[in-house]
């Protein structure tokens, strides 16, 4: 997930902006990402709060040594523990919403007394282990990237820093008559699917734009921000994936993000293929008896609606990837011919249709692709027929190694940089 110093930035000039205004000076036409900012206005997220909060928990985690003073088997055990603890954690807060959504308990208060006190023991163990258990997975890491090439006597730069936290959403904001990212807010963590519709419906009504609240799973933030889960495959691509981001952004790459889609598809590829890849090995070498698994036990935020099935639906082989890159071709088709509300029916139907399957997306529009869509190191999907992500996966395939491929694209300025870079891999 892109950098946040972005969205710092554009809050510093809109609340300039708003005091030139406000002064009684010559009025301003308001940009339509100044537009947007005020819809969301109150609604944002606080990083400078977040920050100070988690490097001061770095420090604490400093604190405690370093985790190569414990043995290959110590460190294994606290991250171990850690992933247990949230497992333990995230049954117990089911449980209890659970308990207080059960119709047929009266003193609600009462009953859910004892797991409410078992919750606490729970979250004080977790928080007891969680600083040395991502000081375990930051070695870890550190230890790939340095193996790549990626570092400057021995360390990282940036210093590999990830955070397990409570993540904002992302409100996403496309034009209509096309797929593009034009800007995005970062929300506030307790959004509910009220406030998300509420907001998108704004918006949509202000700018004439389509727009999406979405989860996310990692912020590229300095120290990084990561969802939690009780997945660890999953937690050490993330960590791996959001330096990446870090890392780009002393480069080109990283610098012009949001330049264009294109970038960010190559930005954000680039920090897939590497998660990947990093978390593979790293479970390969201290995990391996969770080398085989691939997602299983994965948390992730959702906004689930009712479920009312009229009718007994078969369930025959699902291709998710396929069927949604064949939405996205189909949609980009009818935008080409300016049939902005044809194509925007078609993807509330294909999103029925996905429900039915039994992939509960809340809203497809051109804001869900253009989210998406950018993250493109496997093929089909939401990407379309965008010629980036293949771009960056054939790079990955001619590079001598990880380390190498990270550095060619670090470098690059553009597209047309990296279908250069190709063609000449060619004629060598």
């Amino acid at each position: 997930m892109r950098k946040h110093w972005r969205l710092i930035l554009q809050n510093l000039v809109l609340g300039l902006l708003l005091a030139g205004l406000l002064s009684g000076g010559q009025p301003m036409p308001l940009t339509p990402e100044a537009r947007a900012a005020l819809v969301v206005e109150g609604q944002t997220y606080d990083f400078t709060l977040w920050t100070l909060h988690a490097v001061w928990f770095k420090l604490e985690q400093a604190s405690l040594g370093l985790p190569g003073y414990l043995t290959r088997e110590a460190r294994k055990q606290a991250v171990t523990d850690y992933f247990r603890l949230t497992g333990d954690v995230m049954q117990a807060e089911q449980r209890l919403q659970t308990l207080y959504s059960d119709p047929s308990v009266t003193d609600v208060e009462q009953s859910g007394a004892a797991l409410r006190a078992r919750l606490d023991v729970l979250r004080a163990q977790q928080a007891a282990v969680q600083p040395l258990a991502e000081s375990v997975m930051e070695a870890q890491v550190s230890e790939v990237m340095a193996a790549e090439g990626l570092a400057f006597l021995g360390q990282p730069i940036p210093p590999v820093l990830a955070h397990i936290t409570p993540l904002p959403y992302d409100l996403v904001v496309s034009p209509r008559d096309h797929i593009e990212q034009k800007f995005a807010f970062m929300l506030r963590p307790d959004i509910t699917v009220d406030d998300a519709e509420r907001l998108e419906a704004r918006m949509d009504a202000a700018l004439d734009v389509s727009s999406l609240v979405v989860p996310i799973g990692g912020l590229g933030a300095y120290p990084t921000m990561v969802q939690r889960t009780t997945n660890l495959r999953w937690t050490l691509e993330t960590f791996a994936h959001e330096w990446t981001h870090n890392y780009l952004n002393w480069h080109p790459l990283g610098i012009r993000y949001g330049d264009s889609p294109a970038l960010r598809t190559m930005n954000e590829t680039t920090a897939n293929i590497v998660g990947k890849e990093v978390g593979e090995r790293i479970l390969a070498a201290y995990y391996p008896e969770q080398a085989g698994a691939l997602w299983g036990g994965l948390q992730t935020v959702s906004w689930h609606g009712e479920h009312r099935d009229p009718r007994d639906w078969p369930r025959p082989v699902f291709d998710f990837r396929a069927e949604m890159h064949a939405t996205r071709i189909r949609v980009d088709d009818l935008l080409a011919q300016g049939r902005i509300a044809e194509a925007e029916a078609y993807m509330e139907q294909r999103r029925q249709f996905f429900w039915w399957m039994g992939y509960h997306i809340r809203k497809i529009n051109q804001a869900y692709f253009a989210f998406y869509g950018a993250y493109a190191d496997v093929p089909g999907g939401a990407a379309g027929e965008d010629p980036v992500g293949p771009a960056v996966r054939t790079l990955r395939a001619r590079s001598a190694s990880l380390g190498d491929f990270v550095r060619r694209m670090a470098g690059l300025h553009d597209f047309a940089e990296l279908q250069a870079v190709l063609a000449h891999d060619e004629n060598k």
